[in-house]
């Protein structure tokens, strides 16, 4: 819903890299009628082998909620899968204030580890991802995505609700609608919905309390398999979602907020090949009303470490399957149009360092008008991924250390 008219071929990946940050997420958007489930999708992200991360969009079938053990508990506990080395462990994360009920609430960490060191933590807060802890070659441990350390840190700067300069987003789970939306409104079968305005002149990231600002249940018990363990995190999005009275923040005229009663399941799993999976289904409870949904992790990556030196994201290579990608205008809202990448320095078709060229505002965009760079202030935009081919999923993004100097042979 960024612009008038989407992307018509492919799926859209997203990724931002400013200010020495090597971020990067995937986005599945959709439009949720009145039938029920529409939107289900999958995420992939391999970091066997060392530090090394891939990634991987397709479709699913069903949630894994039916996989989940009895093994969970409401206040906390831990699970093992036999001697598969696969575990995860459930721990209170303390009591903040839920915005929905206006209720204290308490949240949990879930952590899930397998039989080669891969640690990654979850948080009922957000349905963050806290950290992915990773085993380097040399047998050094690094955690390769950003994040806080505490859920007051996460609650007052990972996207608390202000009108401007919102944050970060830590690995939070974004929704009801990730990205932006132009003019914070949009028309479904001929009414106008109006959001709160967070973004300059746009909603971003679902408004002022979007999906990453409530705290998620857990469905069932933990996954615990010999081929993965997991959660399943739940939010329930309200008719109305971020509607406000006029004179309230972002709503001078009030908000109507987003439409139907929306419920979202996030399933993350992680196995020994070091995969971890993020399954998303988004279920439109209401027989009246259509809604739209665009749900996303919003995961900063460094592959150098979240330790590591400013600056260190640079040095990484990027590869992206990707031919063409959305340019937008002064306001980061899509063109309207898919550009080529080719001879812009959006075209990572062939392995690049990120620095290699995020400073080159002399170059060309293939957006007469538009210099994309100075826009952004680096790379924040959507590239559309090379349709699929028949067989198992391909991989359409990676990115590497400088180390490794050569594209990672495992993964997905």
């Amino acid at each position: 819903m960024e612009s008038a008219k989407e992307p018509n071929e492919g799926s859209l990946m997203r990724a931002i890299v400013r200010r020495g940050l090597a971020p990067r997420d995937n986005t599945t958007r959709g439009r949720i009628s009145r039938t029920g489930v529409v939107a289900l999708a999958a995420t992939t992200l391999a970091v066997a082998g060392g530090i090394t991360a891939a990634a991987t969009s397709a479709s699913a079938a069903s949630t894994s909620a039916g996989r989940s053990s009895a093994a969970g508990s409401s206040t906390a506990g831990s699970s093992t899968a036999g001697n598969s080395g696969l575990a995860i462990s459930k721990q209170f994360f303390g009591n903040t204030t839920e915005p929905y009920t206006g209720l204290s609430t308490p949240t949990y960490r879930y952590t899930l580890s397998n039989a080669h060191g891969v640690r990654v933590a979850i948080l009922s807060y957000g349905g963050i991802i806290q950290s992915i802890r990773v085993p380097g070659r040399r047998g050094q441990e690094a955690n390769v995505v950003l994040g806080f350390k505490t859920l007051q840190d996460y609650v007052a700067h990972d996207s608390p609700p202000v009108t401007a300069n919102g944050g970060p987003y830590f690995g939070e789970t974004i929704g009801r609608y990730g990205n932006r939306i132009a003019g914070g409104t949009f028309k479904l079968n001929g009414k106008t919905y109006t959001l709160p305005i967070n973004n300059g002149v746009n909603n971003l990231h679902g408004g002022l309390n979007g999906f990453g600002n409530h705290i998620w249940s857990q469905v069932g018990g933990l996954i615990d398999t010999r081929s993965e363990a997991g959660v399943t995190l739940r939010l329930v999005s309200p008719n109305g979602d971020e509607s406000h009275p006029a004179g309230s923040p972002g709503c001078a005229n009030g908000c109507t907020g987003f439409p139907a009663q929306l419920t979202v399941d996030v399933t993350f799993t992680l196995d020994n090949g070091g995969n971890l999976a993020i399954r998303y289904k988004a279920v439109n409870d209401d027989p009246r009303l259509a809604t739209v949904v665009n749900l996303t992790n919003h995961s900063y990556f460094n592959m150098a470490g979240e330790d590591s030196a400013a600056g260190s994201a640079y040095g990484q290579f990027v590869q992206v399957n990707a031919d063409k990608y959305t340019p937008t205008g002064t306001t980061q809202i899509p063109l309207g149009f898919e550009a080529s990448v080719k001879g812009t320095p959006f075209d990572f078709t062939a392995a690049h360092t990120i620095g290699s060229r995020i400073d080159d505002v002399s170059a060309n965009f293939n957006s007469p008008g538009f210099n994309q760079l100075l826009i952004a202030q680096g790379y924040d935009h959507n590239w559309v991924l090379n349709p699929r081919t028949p067989g198992p999923p391909a991989r359409t993004a990676s990115t590497w250390p400088p180390a490794r100097g050569t594209r990672p042979a495992g993964g997905r």
